[in-house]
């Protein structure tokens, strides 16, 4: 495993984060502190030829992990547990404390080669997005005193996989998760046996290719806003929408995306430079009330 440095001003990353997000996607990382001006970028890979193309570009280094880097992490990193909603509690270790926790309400993820232990803002709002979103699983149907649809959720750009394991916890009968990286599938692979959850399909995908079908209800989709712009189209194809992976200054260029492609956004969050959308497409839309009830809220949030 490889991985590519920089440390840069804030000038230079508003110059140049758009475009290491488009070759970095999810395994993009940006590390700042309130006392510093500067900030470190970060980018893993485990071809250092493809980092060597990035070196080129943007300059900064090309570091070589040692083989023990994923334990010496986890050993370093915060084992506190992150809480969604009242329906979920993510753990990166197994403790004293929370080995004998409830497993149909919890995730195991430790922190792996592929980027999303729920931590990341835009991973972080989109769980909560997703939890709000389908608390009206179950209710729906008993209220209908109809059988419990199958409900379904395409995740793309999955990395470790954590917004499909959500899913599944939430009550997916059917997931599919895919990602570019063979690293971050065959990561989200291992943490959906370690969870036991054998209802989720992973595939290493080019999302631009990917047979999007009109049975999916919700596409969940952390990626970055030139792509998400790219695939609207065949996004609009699902009941609901939560996207993420966007960056402040591009939220008015994806709004206007949105209304061409006749997409209502229903709630927005934001989190430091980033942000995170809830919505679906206008034909067959439930009442702006109805819909709003069922995410729970609130149309507009800065969390």
């Amino acid at each position: 495993m490889f991985v590519w440095r920089k440390r840069a001003s804030a000038v230079w990353l508003a110059a140049n984060e758009a475009p290491l997000c488009e070759i970095g996607g999810h395994r993009l990382a940006i590390i700042s502190r309130p006392d510093r001006k500067s900030a470190i970028a970060e980018i893993a890979g485990s071809s250092r030829r493809n980092l060597e193309k990035i070196r080129s570009r943007f300059g900064g280094t090309i570091e070589k992990l040692p083989r023990d880097w994923l334990a010496r992490f986890s050993k370093a990193a915060a084992i506190e547990p992150i809480r969604i909603g009242k329906r979920l509690i993510i753990y990166r270790s197994v403790t004293s404390k929370n080995k004998s926790r409830n497993e149909t309400k919890s995730l195991l993820i430790p922190a792996g080669r592929a980027f999303g232990t729920g931590e990341h803002a835009t991973t972080a709002m989109s769980l909560r997005l997703l939890e709000r979103c389908t608390r009206f699983w179950g209710a729906q149907a008993a209220s209908l005193r109809s059988p419990e649809p199958e409900r379904t959720l395409l995740d793309l750009g999955t990395g470790s996989g954590i917004l499909a394991l959500a899913a599944a916890r939430f009550g997916a009968k059917r997931v599919i998760a895919i990602d570019d990286d063979p690293v971050a599938i065959a990561t989200a692979r291992e943490n959906a046996r370690r969870n036991k959850l054998d209802n989720i399909d992973f595939r290493v995908a080019d999302v631009r290719r990917w047979p999007f079908s009109p049975r999916i209800e919700i596409i969940t989709a952390n990626l970055f806003s030139e792509l998400l712009i790219e695939i609207l189209p065949k996004l609009k194809r699902a009941q609901r929408l939560i996207l993420s992976g966007i960056l402040r200054e591009q939220e008015a260029q994806l709004v206007r995306a949105l209304k061409r492609n006749g997409i209502i956004i229903v709630e927005t969050r934001r989190r430091g430079k980033w942000i995170a959308m809830a919505g679906h497409p206008e034909r067959g839309r439930l009442p702006r009330r109805s819909f709003m009830r069922r995410l729970g809220g609130i149309p507009t949030r800065n969390l």
